[in-house]
């Protein structure tokens, strides 16, 4: 059995973030009902252009799908009667928005006091920064990330992917499971909220210790180097076909980089001995690494350093990972043939649970699909109301 099987889960979020938390939820075996306005969530909607549909698909998948007009007094009044029944209640509308149209958790709650409440946003319910509007550009740029990241003599860039939308959703995921934990020796229920802004804080750590050890000193980006560059060597260095990304943690990784390129004499002599001082000649070091790497594959150079226990990796093409032979094999990553879409790599839960399966069993499903079902089935609507509510747009 899966850990959360028997919870019920009402999903009214959109894009990555919220939608990144539920399907966590239903990876570990919980029913997750989302609910979509009439023409479908922002991510659905988006898919104008054919690339919208994998990250709606992967996000998707093993999520029942209910259509239904939360701007009419009948929409309100089913989605409120389902929040009765159901364990957990997730949305990452803007703040207000849920109280506006009477359904913030004070309303439910008040109704059903097991219900855990879950709520995101880009900066929180309350602050000077509450009402700003938010999206991960934006968020990166307010959090500091993008100003950490590339080369100290170019603009600051974005981090190239959606790091505040996933790991606010993962922050998400971890709330409303710890509510859950306490909700089984309570019997109730609280709100979870997680900031978008604050969940991406902590990624910054070896910045902010730089900009603490030497404040206004401390460079604002550092390229492909330790962020706070007090590692040597930690730097991407060519391959005849691309590039190799290798850190040097401590002695014995400096020790067996050398060997693995047959220059143990430089770990003798006087210099670059400690990380202190290859951090004092660090152009000098990138350098020296750079002329053990430049004239092998990627594939030679991980392999001699892999052997002496460097951590290093090649840098990798999307292309390549999306067909990478490891995440294959353990199910992470798989191959299907989706029925609207077609053929497709989607992922799996990363979260794994001895004795159960870590992919959805079924794929994401076009608007509505499981309107009629889940209306008869958790409020006992008969066929002639529910073809009263299709009729009038409501669902």
């Amino acid at each position: 059995m899966q850990p959360l099987a028997g919870l019920t889960v009402l999903d009214l979020t959109q894009i990555y973030n919220g939608p990144y938390a539920t399907f966590l939820l239903a990876a570990a075996g919980a029913e997750v009902i989302k609910v979509e306005p009439p023409g479908g969530e922002h991510l659905r909607k988006r898919s104008g252009s054919a690339a919208s549909t994998l990250p709606y698909a992967m996000l998707n998948a093993g999520k029942r799908s209910v259509r239904l007009d939360l701007k009419t007094e009948q929409g309100r009044d089913i989605l409120t009667r389902l929040a009765d029944g159901a364990d957990v209640l997730v949305e990452n509308f803007a703040p207000g928005v849920m109280e506006r149209l009477g359904l913030g958790a004070a309303v439910l709650q008040a109704r059903n006091p097991r219900l855990v409440y879950a709520t995101s946003s880009g900066y929180g319910t309350d602050g000077p920064y509450r009402d700003y509007p938010a999206m991960d550009l934006t968020v990166q740029a307010m959090s500091g990330i993008m100003a950490s990241t590339g080369f100290a003599d170019q603009p600051p860039v974005k981090a190239g992917p959606a790091i505040c939308d996933f790991t606010s959703g993962i922050h998400l995921y971890g709330a409303i499971t710890t509510a859950l934990v306490e909700r089984a020796r309570t019997g109730v229920g609280r709100i979870v909220e997680v900031s978008m802004m604050e969940a991406i804080y902590f990624s910054l750590s070896s910045n902010l210790g730089m900009l603490h050890a030497r404040g206004d000193a401390a460079p604002a980006r550092t390229g492909n180097r330790h962020g706070g560059l007090s590692l040597c060597p930690y730097n991407v260095y060519p391959a005849t076909d691309g590039h190799i990304a290798i850190i040097v943690n401590h002695e014995t990784h400096w020790r067996g980089l050398l060997t693995a390129f047959g220059r143990t004499d430089i770990a003798d002599g006087p210099r670059w001995r400690s990380n202190a001082e290859r951090v004092a000649e660090m152009e000098d070091v990138d350098a020296l690494v750079a002329t053990f790497t430049r004239d092998l594959p990627r594939q030679a150079a991980f392999d001699r350093l892999v052997a002496h226990r460097v951590p290093c990796a090649p840098v990798r093409s999307l292309d390549e990972v999306m067909h990478d032979p490891h995440l294959h094999a353990r199910g992470m990553l798989r191959d299907i043939d989706h029925p609207q879409y077609g053929p497709m790599t989607v992922a799996a839960s990363p979260l794994r649970f001895g004795g159960a399966a870590n992919a959805p069993g079924r794929p994401s499903v076009p608007l509505g699909t499981d309107t009629r079902a889940v209306l008869a089935q958790r409020l006992g609507l008969n066929e002639t109301e529910l073809d009263r509510l299709e009729t009038e747009r409501i669902i």
